[in-house]
């Protein structure tokens, strides 16, 4: 029996007069994770599309996909060099040692953050929407892989309540979920999201990886340069991410992977991404040439979570700019920020978390001059 046929089944057990309609949600739920809802609306005029919400969001996660498996091996990569193991060190070992260090992280991003989405379905009587299943990815990507699981879970908890379903739950939350858990950790405990001490993993397990004295410090290149300390990383090992640093955000090649297929499938705008790469080059390069800044533009663009953030952040459909120009605006003024927080703001030398939560605010704001002003623009051509 096929597991359609086999839900088909089920489903009298879930509606109305059914014996287990008080989980209707659950089951709806789980049967549109597995296949498109075959419905058609009953009224008005559709237009139909080969893609729903859930489409979408798989797409980002396959769009993830280079950033997960790099990090997995730059988690291992890491510790072995910490240990001065590197070149008796093999590959799989390294990844393997990667892979067991971050699912626990994923597990219960995705364990706390579902839990949550279902019980609020069943407790509003709601439909279970899919919003987490990119969010619960992207925070354990943004976070050092030395994040206790309990601050994870607290974190994961925070954002999901009262960020996404107080607000209406997927597609009316004003802020990136998954950047509203990086900034909760961030400034609930400050220590465990700065310094030089918390971006490697630093226990073996499973006889994989190597146990490094307590206190261990490597810092991040961004680290370095707030510090007034040179950076030790080459641009190769920038661009290919062989650095510290949040489990995701080291690679420009994995991400762009990403990128590429994100705008190629339209499911992120190019002109929000570009913006930001052209916001962040243009302040760098102001910067570089005042002195202010010790790393040239093109540095700036490579390090830290910028180009994650341009790629997986600072596009989310549903807390950026929406008009064409508004993507313009908006990606600039992210650029910009991050930019300017980085090199003014010595004690967070990473600022696009900020830049892009400053993004989410203004975003309706963006949207709404822009509308006008095309009304505006529409009304004096009509008088005329």
């Amino acid at each position: 029996m096929s597991l359609r046929n086999y839900l088909d089944r089920l489903r009298p057990n879930f509606e109305d007069g059914g014996k287990l309609h008080a989980f209707k949600s659950v089951f709806e739920g789980f049967e549109t994770f597995l296949y498109v809802p075959n419905e058609t609306s009953k009224s008005g005029v559709s237009i139909h599309d080969a893609i729903d919400s859930k489409r979408i969001m798989s797409l980002v996660v396959i769009a993830l996909i280079p950033a997960v498996l790099f990090g997995m091996y730059n988690i291992g990569y890491q510790n072995a060099l910490a240990a001065g193991k590197l070149g008796e060190t093999a590959f799989i070992n390294m990844f393997l040692y990667g892979f067991l260090a971050l699912l626990p992280n994923i597990l219960v991003s995705y364990i706390v953050g579902l839990g949550i989405e279902f019980a609020w379905a069943q407790w509003k009587g709601e439909e279970i929407q899919e919003g987490y299943l990119v969010s619960g990815i992207l925070i354990p990507l943004i976070i050092p892989i030395s994040t206790p699981l309990w601050m994870l879970a607290l974190a994961v908890a925070f954002s999901v309540i009262l960020v996404k379903e107080i607000f209406g739950g997927t597609g009316m939350n004003i802020f990136n979920v998954a950047l509203v858990a990086r900034a909760f950790l961030f400034f609930g405990y400050p220590s465990r999201m700065t310094g030089d001490t918390i971006w490697l993993s630093t226990q073996s397990i499973f006889n994989l990886g190597y146990t490094l004295p307590d206190g261990y410090t490597m810092a991040t290149p961004l680290g370095q340069i707030a510090q007034g300390i040179p950076v030790n990383a080459s641009m190769n090992d920038m661009i290919i991410g062989l650095i510290p640093g949040s489990v995701g955000e080291t690679s420009v090649i994995a991400i762009a992977l990403g990128a590429l297929l994100l705008i190629w499938t339209n499911i992120a705008s190019w002109k929000t991404m570009l913006s930001v790469f052209v916001g962040g080059a243009f302040m760098s390069y102001i910067f570089q040439t005042t002195g202010a800044s010790p790393i040239t533009w093109y540095e700036h663009l490579v390090l830290g979570g910028f180009c994650f953030g341009a790629v997986f952040m600072a596009t989310d459909p549903v807390t950026s700019a929406r008009t064409e120009t508004g993507k313009w605006i908006y990606g600039f003024i992210i650029g910009v920020l991050a930019v300017i927080i980085r090199v003014l703001n010595l004690g967070y030398p990473e600022g696009m978390m900020l830049a892009i939560l400053f993004g989410n605010m203004f975003a309706p704001l963006i949207d709404y001059c822009v509308v006008q002003s095309n009304i505006n623009k529409r009304a004096k051509r009509a008088k005329l």
